[in-house]
C-alpha cells in the first residue's frame, strides 16, 4: 500500500534553525512530526478513515487527527447493532488535551468494536490504521464511501486547513 507524506502544520513544518556562530556552527532541529495518508482508504474533511473490504467498511481515525489529539487515553465505542449515520458521532476519544466525538464516515450498522482500545487506547496513536481501527460497519447504502476524499484531496484538505 502506497503511502503519502505530508507536514501536518504549516505553522509547525519543517524548521530549521542555524545556531552558533557561522556555517560551521549550524544546528538543526525538527519541530513537527509527518502525518502518513494511505491510498486506497477515504478519508472525511473531520479526519476520519474509512475502508472497505467485501461488505463490511473498517473505520478510525487518521494519523492527522491522532497527532492532533496527542496521547490517547480512554476511547468510548458503540455496542455491536448500534446504527450509525454518515456524519453522526459514534463514539469519542478523550487524550492528554481534548475530548473529541468520532464520526462515522458512512452509514450502516456496527457489526464490530475494536475491545482491543478499551485496553489499550494508545494504538490510535501508535498503528492508526492497523490496530487502532474503532468500528466496522456492515453499510445501509453500498458505494457512500465514494463520495468521501480520497488519499491526495484528503492531503491537500488537511495542509489548507492547517495553513489557517
Amino acid at each position: 500500500m502506497a503511502l503519502r507524506m505530508w507536514a501536518s502544520s504549516a505553522a509547525n513544518a519543517l524548521k530549521l534553525s542555524a545556531g552558533g556562530a557561522g556555517a560551521r556552527a549550524a544546528a538543526f532541529s525538527i519541530s513537527r512530526f509527518f502525518s502518513t495518508v494511505h491510498d486506497g482508504l477515504k478519508y472525511t474533511q473531520s479526519h476520519e478513515w474509512v475502508k472497505t473490504t467485501g461488505d463490511v467498511a473498517t473505520v478510525g481515525i487518521t494519523d492527522h487527527a491522532q497527532g492532533h489529539l496527542g496521547e490517547v487515553v480512554f476511547v468510548e465505542l458503540p455496542e455491536p447493532g448500534t446504527k450509525v449515520a454518515a456524519g453522526g458521532p459514534f463514539g469519542n476519544v478523550e487524550s492528554v488535551k481534548a475530548t473529541s466525538d468520532v464520526n462515522s464516515p458512512i452509514s450502516g450498522e456496527v457489526v464490530e468494536v475494536n475491545a482491543k482500545l478499551s485496553e489499550t487506547p494508545g494504538l490510535i496513536n501508535t498503528s492508526p490504521y492497523e490496530d487502532g481501527w474503532m468500528i466496522k460497519v456492515k453499510p445501509s447504502s453500498p458505494g457512500e464511501a465514494d463520495a468521501l476524499l480520497d488519499a491526495a484531496k484528503y492531503t491537500k484538505h488537511c495542509e489548507e486547513e492547517d495553513a489557517h
